[in-house]
């Protein structure tokens, strides 16, 4: 494990983590799609890198995605100066107001930065095009999109060494829906060969991005059909004993709204939050029901066994141990429902500060990062969830 010196933390506070990954034979990386909220994952990433955790497995859905591969096609050392150097890049676009303080300053700071995403689009990533989509015959390359996504090829061509994306040290997954079908697919370079292609196709929501030709199809945006790819990585009927670092953009739990933006933006959240939590859960107990299956059916003499019971035992044997850690961020009052568009450089800082801060939070709980016992089989661990019970107990 390789460790560095940043804000404080070094290689030493860290010393005690090697011996509890090292019981791990994988370490995940999930990323969540959620446009401008991207950059809290980056601070993520730098948390993990700073702890010399370095995964063996990143897996993205639309911005998740365009970040995952920026971590996967780096060298260890060059990872977080790439990941800041794609977000400083999209963040300067020319609004650079320092409105703070009371809510209603950086809702309008907010809101003035996610009109000028609307009007002259974010540069390295896309601009808008010069006749509306509106305006042309069916068929013209601009006449099912807003805006042209040429300018993120050329960023991504830039930021990423796709041989070393490749090399097969490591594994990326993207998730896309293909067009005609509305099939949602994985394009993992563990099995093909990735470009930057697949990447665009995973963050291509309509009816903003153009969709993305590969190999004669055409994908949008994973997000239209699940925001994260968690189920992708648990379903892998190769899984082994694996540390999932789960990080969503957006969160299935928030207040009643009391007006339409506020309804505007909690309608944002449970939709693209693809009710990660649930299918957590869900996922889990399905996946400890069988390890206890397992133990049940090694109770029973093997001569009593049928052969159905000696082949699904065989099978249940193999089941992994899976340890989730799940960071969500947690939005502002003031972010509203322009949060995934809004790219001005002071929000993308905050952002990048809670994922870095979280991060930090979840590391500290090194019992969370234990391998889960073999009767448990999976275990999920969430660091504001923590708070809240807590919090709870307390008014109890």
């Amino acid at each position: 494990m390789a460790g560095s010196i940043k804000n404080g933390h070094s290689k030493q506070a860290y010393a005690d983590l090697a011996p509890m990954l090292a019981e791990y034979q994988s370490i995940a990386l999930v990323l969540q799609g959620g446009g401008a909220l991207g950059s809290y994952q980056a601070g993520v990433f730098e948390a993990l890198s700073e702890a010399g955790i370095q995964p063996t497995w990143v897996s993205g859905v639309s911005i998740g995605a365009i970040n995952a591969a920026i971590i996967s096609g780096n060298k260890p050392e060059n990872q977080v100066a790439r990941l800041r150097e794609f977000w400083e890049t999209i963040t300067d676009h020319g609004y650079a107001s320092h409105l703070s303080g009371a809510d209603v300053l950086r809702a309008l700071h907010n809101m003035t930065s996610a009109w000028m995403t609307m009007t002259s689009g974010i540069p390295g990533f896309f601009a808008p095009r010069s006749t509306n989509p509106w305006m042309q015959m069916p068929g013209h390359q601009g006449a099912t999109s807003f805006y042209d996504t040429q300018n993120l090829r050329d960023t991504l061509e830039y930021l990423i060494d796709w041989d070393m994306l490749n090399n097969q040290a490591h594994r990326l997954s993207v998730g896309a829906v293909n067009v005609e079908t509305g099939n949602f697919r994985f394009f993992d370079s563990s099995l093909e060969k990735l470009a930057p292609e697949h990447v665009m196709a995973s963050g291509a929501l309509p009816p903003a991005f153009p969709a993305v030709e590969i190999d004669g199809q055409h994908y949008w945006d994973g997000g239209i059909v699940s925001n994260t790819p968690l189920q992708y990585l648990l379903e892998n009927q190769k899984l082994v004993d694996t540390l999932v670092f789960q990080v969503d953009l957006f969160n299935a739990r928030g207040k009643l709204p009391k007006s339409m933006p506020e309804v505007s933006a909690r309608h944002k959240d449970i939709m693209y939050s693809s009710r990660t939590r649930n299918a957590t859960d869900r996922f889990k107990k399905i996946h400890n029901l069988e390890i206890e299956l397992s133990h049940a059916l090694k109770r029973i003499p093997k001569d009593e066994l049928t052969s159905e019971d000696k082949a699904l035992l065989e099978t249940l044997d193999e089941k992994s141990q899976i340890n989730v850690l799940h960071l969500i961020y947690h939005h502002k009052e003031y972010e509203g429902d322009s949060k995934d568009y809004e790219f001005s450089k002071l929000t993308m800082q905050e952002h990048w500060a809670a994922g870095l801060e979280d991060t930090r939070k979840t590391l500290r709980h090194r019992d969370w990062l234990k391998l889960p016992h073999a009767k448990i089989g999976m275990t999920v661990h969430d660091v504001h969830q923590d708070l809240e019970n807590k919090s709870r107990k307390i008014k109890d």
